[in-house]
């Protein structure tokens, strides 16, 4: 026995690496009550089963206060007919003390939205140097601008921005390089209490599918750069009648230097916009082989992501689908075509769910991107008529091996990830400034979990900050890259992916065991590219454009 440990020992020094179980490296713990967060979300369901109360609400992790702390938003429902709160719901915003608890500071902050919530997104839309927000509803959006002191107003009339459908996804984004964010919103379907139908599944009374709706086309924005925007869905290209809109997600998939786009579509083909780089975009999702899964089978979308989970330099994408529709991950092969590797992946193991929330993070520090899903059935009486499934359901934790596989290590990393819910959107930030990523899941019809990431896994790490000059104000569309020895590794600032949710705005990468990193490269929407050598890890580090700069090739 003495002789088998000695050899054992030995063999993980010779290889620098000792494989551990998840549960020896991750741990996640519930602390949503200990932070002070007394949020319920309330899609206000009275027994008529109205289509709005199934897709459940978002969140956001973004620093309102600018200081240094990130703070919590939630998107919430209302009212719908037959049913009456004795509280009127509205959208919550908690401010992040420092030390583990939150402060609700709604109603200071004048962020409180009593609309039926869906989801947000944030950027700085007027480069002021403040992180102003957008949340979509079933009934008009709202445009939030942050005015520095702690408070907001609503600029959604001046702006332009307040779209009447059903909107659900948002995102902001720099398409044309301007230095302004634009801002893309997907609606959904086109609801109407007037028209509501019952719908039955073997003699039990459900929601209507989907497909019993006729879609809604989406909504892309231009910014003006005067604090309004103007709709330029035709002329730039991103019209189209047939969408049902949930996830949306900007990211240089083809590294040319603009951002692309991609949707996730309820029950219809899911789109990629590509960037032409004149101020329009062409669909090319079903050349490029991510319309669909590897059969062709349309599937019904709601998260998406794009991530580069393999460290190739190239920006995969993640779609996260309904129940006997396998979530599905592209691979990007070489800048224009990706393949479906979801089986071979290992992330296709998600037949009996439905899954909503997504995001590609590096849970444990060590240098790859893992993916987080939040599950939970959209038919809350499904177990009456169909026994392979449940309506509330397990999270998924995916870990990713480095060489391109993902283990479901779920029910070994915690408390925090055992509970049976109905979730929907998600976000991740570092919330406590310890150097892993912390986790914010949605609920429907429920109160949030914060899940603090309190892994044992010894990996550095850095979190990165940008600060636009000549780009957007927050660096968004900025794609940073990390060269330590051997890795390098590949993300971009981000308003707002997954499901209706927005993650922190710095960036965060693992690095494993490497002690230094040798060059820290971002590429700016201006094309302006600042380059910092031999940075040491386990630090957050601001980036302004053009502190270390050269041009772009």
């Amino acid at each position: 026995m003495r002789y088998t440990s000695c050899l054992f020992l030995i063999t993980c020094l010779i290889t620098s690496y000792c494989w551990a179980s998840a549960e020896d490296k991750i741990s996640f713990t519930d602390v949503t009550e200990a932070a002070g967060l007394q949020f319920r979300h309330v899609d206000g369901r009275s027994g008529e089963r109205y289509f709005p109360e199934t897709v459940g609400s978002g969140t956001a992790f973004f620093d309102y206060d600018a200081d240094g702390f990130i703070d919590i938003y939630f998107v919430n429902g209302a009212d719908l007919p037959g049913f009456n709160s004795p509280v009127p719901p509205m959208n919550r915003l908690y401010r992040n003390n420092g030390e583990g608890t939150f402060t609700d500071v709604t109603e200071r902050a004048g962020i409180g939205d009593t609309g039926y919530g869906a989801g947000c997104a944030v950027a700085d839309y007027d480069n002021d140097g403040n992180l102003d927000l957008y949340v979509t509803n079933f009934g008009a959006n709202v445009l939030y601008r942050n005015n520095g002191d702690s408070t907001f107003t609503d600029v959604t009339q001046h702006a332009g921005v307040g779209d009447s459908r059903w909107s659900l996804g948002c995102a902001f984004a720099d398409y044309d390089n301007d230095g302004f964010v634009d801002l893309y919103v997907t609606n959904y379907i086109d609801f109407h209490f007037e028209t509501h139908t019952h719908c039955t599944r073997k003699g039990v009374a459900t929601y209507c599918p989907p497909e019993s709706f006729e879609g809604a086309p989406d909504t892309l924005y231009r910014n003006n750069g005067d604090g309004t925007f103007t709709d330029v869905t035709t002329i730039a290209g991103v019209y189209n009648k047939d969408g049902k809109g949930m996830g949306v997600v900007f990211g240089d998939y083809d590294n040319d230097g603009d951002s692309d786009c991609y949707i996730g579509n309820d029950a219809g083909e899911n789109f990629l916009y590509q960037n032409s780089g004149d101020g329009t975009f062409t669909n090319v999702s079903w050349m490029a082989g991510v319309e669909a899964d590897e059969n062709g089978n349309v599937q019904g979308t709601m998260g998406v992501d794009f991530g580069d989970y393999d460290n190739d330099g190239l920006l995969d994408i993640i779609a996260i689908n309904y129940q006997q529709q396998p979530n599905a991950l592209y691979r990007n092969d070489n800048g224009n075509f990706f393949t479906d590797v979801s089986f071979v992946a290992g992330i296709a193991d998600s037949i009996p769910y439905v899954g909503w929330g997504v995001d590609f993070f590096d849970v444990d520090n060590d240098g790859d991107k893992d993916l987080l899903i939040a599950n939970g059935h959209l038919q809350d009486t499904v177990e009456k008529y169909d026994d392979t499934t449940t309506y509330p359901q397990r999270n998924h934790l995916l870990i990713n091996n480095g060489h391109g596989h993902f283990a479901n290590e779920s029910v070994k990393v915690g408390d925090g990830l055992q509970s049976l819910k109905v979730s929907r959107g998600i976000a991740t930030a570092d919330y406590d400034n310890d150097g892993d990523l912390d986790v914010l899941i949605c609920n429907a019809n429920d109160t949030p979990q914060l899940l603090r990431n309190d892994g044992r896994n010894q990996g550095n790490w850095i979190l990165i900050r940008t600060i636009g000059t000549r780009s957007n104000r927050a660096g968004i569309g900025t794609r940073i890259e990390i060269h330590t020895d051997d890795l390098t590794q590949i993300d971009e600032v981000r308003g707002g992916s997954g499901y209706l949710s927005q993650n922190d705005l710095r960036l965060h990468f693992g690095i494993g065991a490497y002690k230094r990193i040798d060059r820290i490269e971002a590429k700016w929407s201006s094309g302006i590219v600042d380059i910092i050598r031999d940075i040491a890890p386990n630090q957050m580090i601001t980036i302004v454009e053009g502190s270390h700069s050269q041009q772009r090739d």
